[in-house]
């Protein structure tokens, strides 16, 4: 084999070795264009505002490769729906360039539950609409707090701030009406549970204030009732009066004690 390379003039040799490497750079350059599809070229079709699922087959079927580079959530569109594409809607590419889809998502986010109560009723719709939430049922309580909301809830059960909830969900809050001049009787709460003293006093608009409890009390809404701040009747055996939005203080126990007769009178 070397006998036939070193039998032959030094410029033959050289011939063969010129051809031979102008060979395999065609070679390598038609396999080029071939892998890359040199001078192939796709217009992008628009999928903005197509379901994510037509979007993407439709996309490979033209000889795209798809990605959902993200996925948000806009209120304003319909969900599962192409919000962006990229490239661009008829730009001009080569053939097996990937589309970058942005969509719009199925379900909707969770998000926190922000802290309302205490805020006035103005500055509570500010925070709801930045919070993605709406307004639901608003109802009014007697309370010196006039104007601000003390009480949120969800679906019909009191909510804390920091719990999750679905974006745009309706948020329901009770506002303070302030105090007003109407008076009603001291509602007896001796011997009664704190969970029943709960129910008495949300009747009248009276809050419950500071809950006293003796030793051995491990379940305070079980506890038992046997004193009360503002009594049901004064010291020259009237009947107290309180208004709307006031609060009552209770002292309780573990076990009924014995309830004093003149209280209940």
């Amino acid at each position: 084999m070397f006998k036939f390379i070193t039998g032959r003039p030094f410029w033959v040799n050289l011939l063969a070795a010129i051809v031979l490497f102008i060979t395999i750079i065609a070679v390598f350059l038609q396999l080029l264009v071939w892998i890359t599809h040199h001078g192939k070229y796709l217009t992008v079709p628009s999928v903005v505002g197509q379901s994510t699922e037509k979007a993407i087959s439709f996309l490979e079927s033209k000889g795209f490769e798809v990605i959902i580079q993200d996925s948000v959530f806009v209120d304003t569109a319909q969900r599962g729906i192409v919000l962006k594409q990229l490239p661009d809607p008829n730009s001009t590419v080569k053939i097996n360039r990937t589309v970058f889809l942005t969509v719009n998502r199925m379900t909707l986010p969770m998000i926190d539950m922000p802290a309302l109560e205490g805020k006035t009723l103005t500055f509570a719709l500010e925070i709801l609409r930045r919070s993605h939430l709406v307004l639901g049922d608003t109802s009014y309580k007697a309370d010196f707090m006039k104007g601000s909301v003390l009480n949120q809830s969800f679906n019909g059960n009191r909510i804390t701030s920091g719990a999750k909830v679905p974006w745009g969900s309706r948020i329901d809050l009770v506002i303070g009406s302030g105090l007003t001049d109407e008076r009603i009787l001291v509602p007896s709460l001796i011997g009664l549970t704190v969970a029943e003293a709960r129910m008495v006093l949300d009747e009248n608009g009276v809050y419950l204030g500071a809950i006293l409890a003796d030793a051995g009390v491990t379940d305070t809404a079980a506890a038992f009732i046997y004193r009360q701040n503002p009594d049901k009747m004064s010291d020259s055996k009237l009947p107290n009066y309180i208004r709307p939005g006031q609060v009552m203080d209770i002292w309780v126990s573990p076990i009924m004690k014995v309830i004093d007769s003149t209280l209940q009178q």
